[in-house]
């Protein structure tokens, strides 16, 4: 397995278990004692724009940790340059991901134009943004194992 094939599958990896780690600290800290926290929207609000820095920072730190971990393996490269094939790769699974965000963000608008809860649109603006995200890296390793 090639060093970015695996860096992809380790962002996977990680992204799937910081979102569910994330959400059950969520659920079992505030949720589970006062289930009516699922109706106030400023709850949830809060709850997701805490969940994007904790995101963002842990991905940063298992990457360094990855990358120290690379380099005493005894990898001399551990950040290879993108050629015009790692580009074309990262645009193909960056535009179907986009899509894919685009149908869960009109699907959320649908739920608000048929009248359901706030919380089911913010559900699924957030569902939308995970599985695209996550089908963006899927993509990634299956266009670099099949080739472009």
């Amino acid at each position: 397995m090639d060093l970015k094939e695996k860096r992809i599958l380790v962002s996977l990896i990680s992204s799937v278990l910081i979102m569910a780690f994330y959400w059950l600290y969520v659920y079992y800290n505030f949720i589970e004692g006062n289930p009516a926290l699922l109706n106030d929207m400023r709850f949830l609000g809060k709850a997701f724009l805490i969940m994007i820095p904790v995101a963002i920072g842990a991905q940063i730190v298992i990457q360094i940790v990855l990358a120290i971990a690379f380099k005493m393996a005894g990898h001399d490269d551990i950040d290879p340059i993108d050629d015009e094939r790692d580009k074309l790769i990262e645009l193909k699974s960056i535009k179907i991901s986009h899509y894919i965000f685009i149908l869960g963000f009109m699907l959320a608008m649908g739920c608000l134009a048929m009248g359901m809860h706030t919380r089911i649109m913010i559900f699924v603006l957030i569902a939308s943004g995970f599985v695209a995200s996550v089908v963006n890296e899927l993509l990634r390793l299956w266009y670099y194992r099949k080739g472009v």
